[in-house]
């Protein structure tokens, strides 16, 4: 007999009050219960039923507590579950502490985890705090810090915290945000809940933001000239080191600060951008290079493969990376090599059906796809998915056309690849892959032909960008709309490339290295959709073409990631 069984006959012999010994009452309902079964899910019962006064008693009163939350309670002591919801659960965690039922407890806190936002991670985390969850108070503040931008706009709860908790977080490395405005903005927003007795403050929580990465026309016009600043005489020695720090900053050749300053100390990232492999000085590297946005600065770490490979595949699924297929300048792999961040450890997991030379790859759901690319000697239309929680590689329905070097992604539960090489041509066209029905269909052709191009996802829209046309590499990008079904093109961007690497990280479109039709380059640039304009980004350290690249969120070593001069 299961322990489930058992559970269930003793919640029946209880539902049915057979072989009962006691009886809790709360309010004017009565429990029938079992001694044993409620002594053995607290501490605090088996001492009300084990102590010379009460163990013979058979009906025990229990104030201060509702009747329904008493039934949640036993429910658990019985079968190890109870119906925690958004309507018991402050009431409930409370009682699950009184009577040191901490299976309840944790089954309370899992809830409260599951059901953090923005409008009420910083309660949960008192909560957290109040009751010794030290597991969801972690939780919940992760979860404010990567959210952060949001709760500072919304939440109530954050305009109502002390002077020293908004200091703490506003001060924190971990702190998710794009531009340190954001924070200043936030001071604001804290401060304007209660100007009359917060404003003094200002000079405290100026000292949290990161005044020397602030562009000088903003701090200039914002910062230093609003009257919660320019009144407060402890905001002036800040004020004037800031400026100084600015202005020799602007005098540099080199536009980005080196940290040096105290309050131009880049935040942590969120996101670490993985580079990996390529085609370098003439032959395949295993180079891994990581970008940290917040510094905009890459970093080279020591935790290359044995094996160098290009023209491979990459994607992270679970915060894993998985490097598939390739070329090595001899041997065309089959082979998918997997990396850890957490553990900087490579292992070796199932090779794919086929050897994959310019493949494409991508994730959707749990599964890693690998679509067409070169064999040695063939073009392939064939496709296959990983499934790594059997580490077992199957074949899908084969694509319409032979592509090679062509690009693929995910959006709204479908594959989509482009472009690509079939032998004879570039070409232009793409194709959608649904999982349910196991069949790809076309899409319409992008504006031009694509070999070597980026296919990058980006708020449901699938964005196509440089490659090669036959005749020359080109700069042009265009993305699809798969709701109206058609291609339109974008601005173009600086660099003409073919063979990089593509990915979408703090919510821009970043281009990496590639082949510009003369040389291997290592300029990277990065996409604003909402302005559709490219920008500069810090160059790689290495010059690298036919690279894969790919984003792992939330890393718990973050830091051997990030910038190494923070």
């Amino acid at each position: 007999m299961s322990s489930m069984e058992a559970s269930n006959i003793l919640l029946e012999l209880r539902n049915n009050k057979q072989l009962c010994d006691a009886v809790i009452k709360v309010e004017n309902t009565e429990f029938p219960i079992h001694r044993n079964i409620m002594s053995a899910c607290s501490p605090y019962f088996r001492t009300l039923f084990t102590t010379e006064v009460d163990k013979n008693t058979q009906k025990v009163v229990i104030p201060g507590v509702s009747a329904d939350i008493m039934g949640l309670i036993i429910d658990f002591a019985y079968i190890a579950d109870a119906a925690v919801t958004s309507d018991n659960i402050e009431r409930l965690l409370p009682v699950a502490d009184q009577f040191h039922v901490l299976g309840l407890m944790k089954l309370c806190c899992s809830f409260l985890e599951s059901h953090l936002t923005a409008p009420n991670c910083i309660g949960v985390r008192r909560i957290a705090k109040t009751y010794g969850c030290s597991n969801l108070e972690k939780a919940a503040y992760r979860f404010l810090m990567v959210n952060f931008a949001e709760v500072s706009e919304i939440s109530d709860e954050f305009v109502q915290l002390g002077i020293e908790e908004v200091c703490d977080i506003l001060i924190d490395d971990r702190l998710n945000v794009r531009n340190e405005d954001l924070v200043f903005n936030a001071i604001l927003r804290w401060i304007d809940f209660d100007p009359d007795v917060r404003k003094e403050h200002v000079a405290c929580l100026l000292k949290t933001v990161r005044l020397g990465l602030v562009p000088i026309k903003y701090f200039v016009e914002k910062i230093k000239d609003h009257s919660y600043v320019k009144d407060n005489d402890s905001c002036k020695p800040i004020i004037i080191e800031t400026l100084k720090h600015l202005y020799d900053l602007e005098m540099s050749e080199d536009k980005t600060s080196d940290g040096s300053f105290p309050l131009a100390k880049p935040r942590l990232p969120h996101e670490i951008l993985f580079v990996i492999g390529g085609w370098s000085r003439s032959s395949p590297t295993n180079i891994v290079e990581t970008y940290d946005t917040r510094a905009d600065r890459w970093t080279i770490c020591d935790v290359a493969d044995k094996v160098p490979r290009a023209y491979h595949g990459m994607v992270t699924l679970n915060q894993l990376i998985y490097v598939i297929g390739g070329f090595d300048g001899v041997e065309y792999f089959s082979s998918v090599r997997c990396f850890d961040p957490k553990t900087k450890e490579w292992t070796e997991v199932a090779p794919m059906n086929s050897k994959r030379c310019y493949v494409s790859t991508a994730v959707l759901g749990d599964y890693v796809y690998a679509l067409g690319g070169f064999s040695g000697r063939y073009r392939l239309n064939s496709a296959e998915r990983y499934v790594p929680a059997k580490n077992q590689w199957s074949f899908i329905e084969p694509m319409i056309l032979e592509r090679s070097d062509a690009g693929a992604t995910s959006v709204n539960g479908k594959l989509y690849v482009c472009g690509g090489f079939n032998g004879g041509e570039c070409l232009n066209s793409g194709e959608v892959y649904d999982p349910e029905t196991n069949q790809w269909t076309f899409i319409p052709p992008m504006n031009s032909s694509r070999s070597g191009l980026g296919v990058v996802a980006y708020e449901g829209e699938i964005y196509a960008l440089g490659g090669f046309n036959g005749v020359a590499r080109m700069n042009s990008a265009e993305k699809y709309c798969p709701r109206t079904n058609q291609w339109r093109p974008i601005a173009e961007f600086c660099s003409p490339r073919s063979n990089f690497a593509v990915m979408v990280m703090d919510g821009m479109i970043f281009a990496m290295g590639g082949f510009n039709g003369v040389t291997t380059i290592c300029a990277v640039e990065c996409y604003d959709p909402v302005c559709d304009e490219w920008f500069d980004a810090s160059d790689m350290i290495v010059y690298r073409s036919a690279l894969s690249a790919c984003v792992v969120k939330d890393l718990p070593n973050v830091e051997y990631y990030a910038y190494q001069r923070r």
